[in-house]
């Protein structure tokens, strides 16, 4: 691991980080989740492109940000939760010298389930916003943001619907902050002061490490969370009452095992851009706020 400073960081910033990347990588969220719940049509292989096409051609440019409100309540819901409460773990094991391995993954994977939870409301939004157009228009939510979207939630779901699918959504958030918070802090201090031996240059604590670091991050947290992405989608677009071992049990006998990683490339586009921008964002942000309060 990186040397821990004394600096102490708002809780709020790995949001606002994070905020920000979504801002960028949205549509690639949505294709994401419009392959992950598109009813299975044998021969039809959609992927990024024909979805982002098609979705420009029936709606225009501007529907590729449909549900943008949802994301950006995510991030300050969710990401905000994950990102501090592991800075504030990491900062806790890493006062008595450096911490191990284990106790940074577990302290990861805590963050991350916390954050799931705090995160459930806006990421059941998100997955209906941006799947809605999907649906024959009288099954429609036809939410027009993300505060509507809660209130018309509540209102006929009642308080529960808040939490659909908050245990496999809990899930994927563990798995999500151990694979991509905490192997992003073991590859940047793996890749720190090491050598490209082609150009023979130290890699230093810089936009090449955080970028390289999160890189790799983004790969192994794509891989680690598809099957629980995968799931998490199905059941958030849900309406009705099909549990979760019904909907994996369904979709297994229809598409085989490898709808778990269903919209790997779509998720892997998406999650690597948004990883890396995601923490150079947040350590842009982290030496602003240094540079504000020495």
């Amino acid at each position: 691991m990186p040397k821990s400073t004394s600096t102490s960081y708002p809780f709020w910033l790995g949001g606002v980080a994070a905020s920000m990347a979504a801002c960028c990588t949205h549509p690639l969220d949505l294709a994401k989740v419009r392959m992950q719940t598109l009813k299975h049509q044998p021969g039809v292989k959609p992927n990024t492109i024909t979805i982002l096409r098609a979705t420009i051609v029936e709606s225009g440019f501007r529907s590729i940000y449909t549900g943008i409100s949802a994301s950006i309540l995510r991030q300050m819901s969710y990401s905000l939760v994950r990102i501090g409460a592991y800075e504030k773990v990491k900062a806790h094991l890493s006062r008595d010298g450096r911490p191990s391995t284990g106790k940074l993954l577990l302290g990861a994977m805590a963050a991350g389930g916390i954050g799931g939870v705090a995160g459930n409301p806006a990421d059941v939004l998100l997955v209906r916003m941006t799947s809605d157009t999907l649906r024959p228009p009288e099954q429609r939510f036809n939410y027009s943001n993300a505060l509507t979207g809660l209130v018309s939630l509540v209102r006929s779901e009642g308080l529960g619907g808040l939490f659909k699918g908050v245990g496999t959504n809990t899930f994927r958030a563990i798995l999500m902050n151990g694979s991509q918070v905490c192997s992003y802090d073991l590859f940047k201090s793996s890749l720190l002061g090491s050598r490209i031996p082609v150009i023979d240059y130290e890699i230093r604590d810089n936009l090449l490490l955080h970028t390289l670091a999160s890189c790799l991050a983004g790969t192994v947290a794509t891989t680690v969370c598809a099957p629980a992405d995968v799931m998490r989608s199905r059941i958030m677009s849900q309406s009705g009452g099909a549990s979760p071992i019904e909907i994996f049990t369904h979709s297994l006998q229809k598409e085989g095992p490898r709808f778990l990683f269903k919209g790997w490339t779509p998720a892997f586009v998406r999650l690597g851009p948004n990883t890396v921008l995601l923490f150079v964002f947040f350590e842009q942000l982290k030496k602003g706020w240094s540079t504000l309060t020495s």
